[in-house]
């Protein structure tokens, strides 16, 4: 029993680590964006689509996935390990392309090819837990929401230099599918399979609980979504009327984004606590207060914007 316990323990820590770098790919293009606006004369709406694009992608991997029914027919660890391989080599691409519409076409296929390395991630830890399953989830969510917050890191560790953020995480997202594809295995509790039929989606609509669920997930991704890309174009400009440095701006958007990993371990464990619903909510409050009132930061002490922004990272994500 002891060992079947420890075991568990272990697997989280492989599957976090793993997608961890995997999800490193997501914001790489938005904390590089001034170097590729500067070297290929973009305008901003164009850098924009370069981060657009790639939630585009993923929506597009997800359905396929759901109406193919990719995750009951293919083997969990081949398929983490495959998308975070091919995503890896997609984010690369944007190092060897020569024209913008190619760049957006690769980017487009970072977002396709991670809606293998994040939802099946829930899955398979959950095979592994049924006891402490909120705070598992929640390990895997944060260890993800750093991965996305790790591209700002290595602009701060190496700024002006777009190459060694892009062959990082590239690097890093390789290294997460072979970790998978060489140690991970499913769980004992692990889920049937089940045949994908569009009659379920009826079902759903009429389930009232899972409505409302969907409903209040909807929202919280427009806050987090829009927030993860706008916060740290807010920190940078804030931190050039403040006198702040871009270094330091880098650092505070790495830091304003990984928040949202200790939301995720303090949410799961407190879901498990004191329930889901009063736990979202409460959650939901303080993030949608932070929204309103961090725009009253802007041009103040950089180390106030960086609470503020901090505290918003870690209750966005935390639902």
């Amino acid at each position: 029993m002891d060992k079947g316990n420890n075991r568990r323990w272990r697997i989280l820590i492989l599957l976090s680590i793993a997608e961890l770098f995997g999800m490193s790919l997501w914001l790489t293009a938005s904390a590089v964006s001034t170097q590729l606006a500067a070297g290929w004369d973009l305008t901003d709406n164009q850098v924009t689509r370069l981060t657009t694009i790639v939630q585009m992608g993923f929506v597009v991997g997800t359905a396929f996935a759901a109406l193919f029914n990719l995750a009951d027919i293919i083997s969990s660890r081949l398929y983490f390990a495959v998308c975070a391989l091919l995503a890896a080599t997609a984010n690369a691409g944007i190092l060897v392309v020569d024209s913008y519409t190619a760049a957006l076409s690769c980017r487009f296929l970072v977002g396709l090819f991670l809606a293998g390395v994040y939802p099946p991630a829930m899955k398979m830890i959950a095979t592994w837990f049924q006891t402490s399953r909120g705070f598992a989830i929640g390990t895997i969510v944060g260890a993800l929401t750093c991965g996305k917050a790790t591209p700002y890191l290595l602009s701060a560790v190496a700024p002006n230099d777009y190459v060694v953020v892009i062959v990082t995480s590239s690097i890093a997202a390789a290294f997460g599918g072979l970790l998978v594809l060489g140690f991970y295995r499913d769980g004992p509790h692990a889920f049937a399979s089940r045949k994908f039929r569009l009659s379920l989606i009826v079902n759903v609509l009429q389930h009232r609980p899972t409505r409302l669920a969907v409903a209040g997930y909807l929202g919280h991704m427009w806050e987090l979504y829009a927030m993860w890309v706008w916060i740290p174009k807010f920190i940078a400009a804030s931190f050039r009327i403040s006198g702040g440095t871009e270094r330091a701006a880098n650092l505070a958007a790495f830091l304003a984004i990984a928040a949202g990993a200790a939301g995720c371990l303090w949410g799961g464990r407190t879901a498990d606590r004191i329930g889901r619903e009063k736990l979202v909510n409460r959650c939901m409050l303080i993030s949608g207060l932070c929204s309103i009132g961090i725009g009253l930061t802007f041009g103040g002490p950089p180390w106030i914007v960086a609470i503020m922004a901090g505290v918003w990272g870690f209750f966005v994500v935390a639902d």
